[in-house]
């Protein structure tokens, strides 16, 4: 494939170079490491060094914020587009004025008149700000590569990659990565098929390397909505929903049919990855791409992650549902003065409720779970209209046969309702606080000591089936019933082809 675009190769071990080169300034003086540093040194030898994979914008976005951690080192980055300024964001300058900031240069990224993203983006960001640390002795600069494998092949001494790639990426990069005993950190999903994230969980198991989802959080409510379903607050769960206002990307709902040129220096081949050739379309790239089912996990793959997976891990959900329906919205054109229904079946719905069935936990009875995106959610609590109010844009809802709790999706307080039985309930008491954690020292101090940290991808099989059963039901348009152990829809044979994909040749996947 490419070859890689740094001028500086390297002749040595790079633990050893920037061990050394700390080494030799010290020149026969032994100074305990704290006073030779300061505050918060971090050793050049001790820091977890890390290839960055995918500089697009929400890899950009996170990279300004990590590279300032003193306890690691970004070593190279990789991406299949060299640059461009056609990325979507949240805001025309929030890229660039995220990177303006941490390099403290008020006037970097003038030229661009787009929103501007790629790997030589993300190599100049890195060695502008390496280059003004003043404790790496003779930095040498941050490798540039079109393709993850070539950084792995040559970048040996790196401890973990951070992938920052659309979804459909994530399982194929991360194996790739854990088979050559790399930890990994990921944004989610784990991977957009049920067979994928399954052989991911497998991989990282198998290989004793240290993994990261970084959907895992301490959410603050959490705790408390345990609390109470435990003391029968709200008598037996019967039922939790959890809506989101997502999409915000584009919706479509067929295939492009015109086939506008690959750009120049983008790499179409290594963005398709293991996905069926089709021709280059715009549609599909950058913050896009989500939308699709071959390249994404929807919304609930989106959102779900974030505000589901810390209350699994912490009510204890550890066994997948047996089923799960969904409901979607449906679309028509006209075609010669007659409508007609589009049959959709390559795109995630503008919007959608999908019901789980759970059975019962080890410390939960069964109980249903409801998925809504796009504008839906459920209908206003009577406990909720007693008060005067309505349900928030986004949000989770715990309903009991005797009682229901309004959690908080994001840092709100979870509370029972209406507002007189939380009254009663702290009898004017406040209620306890709960720290919320989410930060990237997580899975840094987990990596550096080789230990799992508590998002690690052996905790996350659980919401990895749930949300990929999701897009199965979704496409099979009708109630699926799932076997976990055999990774099989029973009811529906045919629904099955939706738990795995068709491979490109030469892209297909492996364990250890």
């Amino acid at each position: 494939m490419s070859q890689s675009e740094s001028q500086n190769p390297q002749k040595i071990n790079r633990r050893k170079f920037i061990a050394s080169t700390i080494g030799a300034s010290a020149a026969f003086t032994i100074v305990p490491r704290h006073v030779m540093g300061g505050p918060g040194f971090v050793a050049p030898s001790d820091k977890l060094t890390l290839g960055y994979i995918g500089c697009g914008t929400q890899g950009m976005r996170e990279m300004t914020q990590l590279i300032t951690n003193p306890k690691i080192q970004i070593v190279a980055v990789c991406d299949p587009n060299k640059l461009s300024e056609d990325y979507i964001d949240w805001s025309p300058n929030g890229i660039r004025d995220g990177i303006r900031k941490t390099l403290e240069e008020p006037t970097w990224g003038d030229h661009f008149k787009g929103i501007p993203g790629g790997r030589d983006i993300g190599q100049e960001f890195v060695e502008k700000y390496y280059a003004k640390d003043k404790s790496i002795k003779k930095y040498k600069g941050c490798p540039s590569y079109e393709d993850y494998r070539e950084l792995l092949d040559k970048e040996k001494d790196i401890d973990a990659l951070k992938v920052m790639t659309p979804d459909h990426l994530h399982a194929t990069i991360s194996i790739a990565a854990m088979k050559k005993g790399k930890h990994v950190v990921i944004h989610k999903p784990i991977a957009n098929r049920m067979q994928e994230s399954k052989l991911v969980i497998d991989t990282a198991r198998s290989s004793g390397v240290s993994t990261h989802l970084l959907a895992w959080s301490k959410r603050p409510g959490n705790d408390l909505v345990k609390k109470w379903i435990a003391a029968g607050e709200i008598g037996n769960l019967k039922e939790i929903h959890n809506w989101s206002y997502r999409p915000v990307w584009p919706q479509w709902t067929t295939l492009p049919t015109d086939t506008p040129p690959v750009p120049k220096d983008f790499n179409w081949d290594l963005w398709l990855g293991p996905v069926p050739d089709r021709p280059y379309h715009p549609n599909y790239t950058h913050c896009v791409f989500r939308g699709w089912y071959d390249f994404g996990g929807g919304s609930i793959a989106d959102m779900g992650h974030y505000s589901l997976w810390p209350m699994f891990l912490t009510l204890g959900i550890n066994v997948a549902p047996y089923s799960a329906e969904a409901y979607a919205t449906t679309t028509r054109t006209v075609e010669n003065h007659v409508s007609k229904n589009v049959v959709n079946d390559v795109a995630f719905p503008y919007s959608s409720i999908i019901r789980f069935k759970f059975p019962k936990q080890e410390s939960l009875p069964a109980f249903d779970l409801f998925w809504y995106d796009g504008g839906m959610k459920p209908p206003t609590p009577e406990e909720l209209e007693v008060d005067g109010k309505d349900l928030p844009s986004e949000g989770m809802l715990f309903v009991g046969d005797k009682g229901k709790i309004l959690g908080g999706f994001r840092n709100e307080k979870p509370a029972l309702i209406p507002q007189s039985k939380m009254n009663a309930y702290t009898q004017g008491k406040p209620v306890e606080e709960e720290e919320a954690s989410r930060g990237d020292d997580t899975w840094i101090d987990a990596f550096r000591e080789k230990k799992q940290s508590p998002g690690s991808f052996l905790l996350a099989g659980t919401i990895s089936e749930t949300i990929n059963l999701g897009a199965v039901a979704l496409r099979a348009k009708k109630r699926v019933v799932y076997d976990s152990a055999k990774m099989s829809i029973t009811n529906i044979p045919e629904a099955n082809k939706y738990l795995t994909r068709e491979y490109r040749k030469g892209w297909e996947l492996t364990g250890v």
